[in-house]
């Protein structure tokens, strides 16, 4: 056997590493049986993989209002708030019109390799004319010129977006430096993409603590790099109540195949998270969200996820959802016609999705307002 590389940058061994990921905490292989012991199991084995150290406790969010515009069906604050202990970001905030509390979606923006614009590729940019132009583009290019977030909210969902570290205000970082950042995060002790996860948990604590947002109906939703970030952020927190992930689902087996768009690494490090693949595969850590409603979107033509992946990680993320007794709640689509775009049918199909297990208030969606009952988040 040959020591050295092969397949680009590949080990010549890589398929015995492969094999020897046999995932054993998945519920499939697991020898404990009962599902919510499963579950926290596997929760605490995956937040521990974030190399998160612990704090003292929640930090105070001391949110401060800094620009603020009205439209017909909304308005739109851009807000600056303690994303983590480490320090402060800006958001972008959108509320609908009336009385409210609203059901709420947190908005999980894409990679793309554009790093001057994060949370502006889903929420329209309004003071910025250089990133308005440029966020269009992006709108135009991947979501059929639409903005996620000012459709949300002219829906009657309160929505808020913020950038990654590296994007936007925030940034930019240069795509060839992502692995420098990674690398000195992880000297640092800790790690990109755990540290991702964690501001993620708070941007949705951070969304469910407004007055004019019901924490009860707080949802996730991403594209691609998003989509990612919105499942795992389901399962690693019960402040999210239903998550949409559109364009990113598949094993690591998978993904790490010849030929595979993580293998460049760069983007693979807002995605890794050390050691976490000794105990679990990606659709074993999106399980973890069971039985909350998810809705798992993706393209048949989708030229970073093969289809046959995909299909393997639904299977097991269907296992464990019927396990749960919550098959209904779990929506698993592969569209043959689509790439890696959220298009604006896909855009219409999260809509309903959203309206049936968030439901927006009467008068804003199909629903008759409220959507359907979920039981009380768990403590695990």
């Amino acid at each position: 056997m040959s020591p050295g590389l092969t397949q680009g940058v590949l080990p010549a061994f890589h398929e015995r590493l492969r094999d020897e990921l046999t995932f054993p905490l998945s519920w499939e292989r697991s020898t404990i049986r009962d599902l919510p012991a499963w579950r926290a199991r596997a929760r605490a084995v995956a937040r521990e993989a974030l190399l998160q150290p612990a704090g003292p406790g929640p930090e105070p969010f001391d949110p401060v209002t800094v620009e603020e515009h009205r439209s017909a069906a909304y308005t739109g604050r851009t807000v600056e708030f303690a994303l983590s202990r480490y320090g402060r970001a800006r958001g972008s905030l959108l509320v609908p019109h009336g009385p409210g509390p609203f059901p709420a979606v947190l908005l999980l923006h894409d990679h793309g390799a554009e790093f001057s614009i994060g949370r502006e590729k889903v929420v329209r940019p309004r003071s910025d004319p250089a990133r308005l132009a440029l966020a269009t583009r992006w709108a135009n290019r991947y979501y059929d010129g639409r903005f996620l977030g000012d459709e949300l909210a002219a829906r009657g969902y309160a929505v808020l977006a913020v950038d990654t570290l590296g994007w936007g205000d925030r940034g930019p970082l240069a795509y060839e430096d992502q692995q420098a950042l990674a690398a000195n995060l992880m000297q640092l002790g800790t790690s990109m993409a755990g540290l991702a996860a964690h501001e993620d948990i708070r941007a949705a604590a951070f969304l469910a603590s407004l007055p004019e947002v019901d924490a009860r109906r707080v949802g996730a939703l991403g594209f691609s790099m998003g989509a990612f970030r919105a499942w795992q952020l389901s399962a690693l927190t019960d402040g999210v109540r239903a998550a949409a992930a559109v364009c990113w689902m598949t094993g690591v087996k998978e993904l790490t195949a010849p030929g595979g768009n993580t293998l460049r690494g760069q983007s693979a490090y807002l995605m890794l998270h050390p050691g976490l693949h000794r105990h679990l595969d990606l659709p074993d850590l999106a399980s973890l969200a069971a039985p909350k409603p998810a809705l798992f979107l993706a393209g048949g033509r989708d030229h970073l996820f093969a289809p046959a992946g995909v299909r393997t990680a639904y299977a097991k993320l269907r296992a464990v959802w019927e396990a749960a007794g919550a098959g209904d709640r779990l929506t698993t689509t592969v569209r043959p016609e689509e790439g890696h775009a959220f298009t604006a049918a896909m855009q219409d199909e999260v809509h309903a999705w959203l309206d049936t297990w968030l439901g927006a208030p009467a008068g804003s969606g199909p629903g008759p307002g409220g959507g359907t009952t979920l039981p009380p988040p768990s403590r695990s």
